[in-house]
């Protein structure tokens, strides 16, 4: 389950955006409200501590998966240049209610990772982090040599996970374990 006293990106500032002060925003999140509904907010450079900030409005940018968004007291291009590679991040207990077989990222880290070998599943480690910055990667542990190894959290690779049991199961093609 997820800590209620966590933090989880839900975007990256990529550049600054015209010279008042915009910034233009990579959504790593399914809740588009995060970029356009006011509110505080909270940045995070490298791993300094998130400071808050208020979103005073954003938009979509028609045909993109980016959001150009304006803070409160960034008003110029020079501040805004600054906010580059900073993270936009929520608090996990603000994180939205899910249906049913929906999850939240946050929570695949721990579970067991299985494979299918000769028609039974076998754990062969567990996810250790998540990679979020250009694609969603999980980090996983192998239990065999203690090795981490990225995998791509896509349906062809990793065709179940399974919350309430605590695990998932992976289906990496060929040598993608031994990278």
């Amino acid at each position: 389950m997820i800590e209620k006293n966590e933090w989880l990106v839900v975007g990256l500032i990529t550049s600054c955006h015209g010279i008042n002060g915009q910034v233009k925003v990579k959504s790593l999140s399914d809740f588009e409200e995060r970029f356009l509904k006011p509110g505080l907010r909270w940045l995070q450079h490298k791993n300094e501590s998130p400071s808050q900030i208020e979103l005073t409005y954003g938009f979509k940018q028609p045909g993109k998966e980016t959001y150009i968004i304006k803070f409160q007291g960034i008003n110029n291009r020079n501040h805004a240049e600054q906010l580059k590679k900073y993270k936009i991040l929520v608090k996990t207990k603000k994180l939205p209610e899910l249906k049913k077989d929906e999850f939240h990222l946050l929570e695949l880290i721990n579970l067991q990772v299985k494979t299918v070998e000769k028609n039974k599943l076998i754990i062969i480690g567990k996810v250790v982090n998540l990679e979020n910055e250009k694609n969603n990667l999980l980090v996983i542990e192998l239990f065999k040599n203690q090795k981490k190894v990225l995998i791509p959290f896509v349906k062809e690779i990793v065709p179940l996970v399974d919350i309430k049991n605590n695990f998932l199961v992976i289906d990496p093609p060929k040598g993608l374990l031994e990278l």
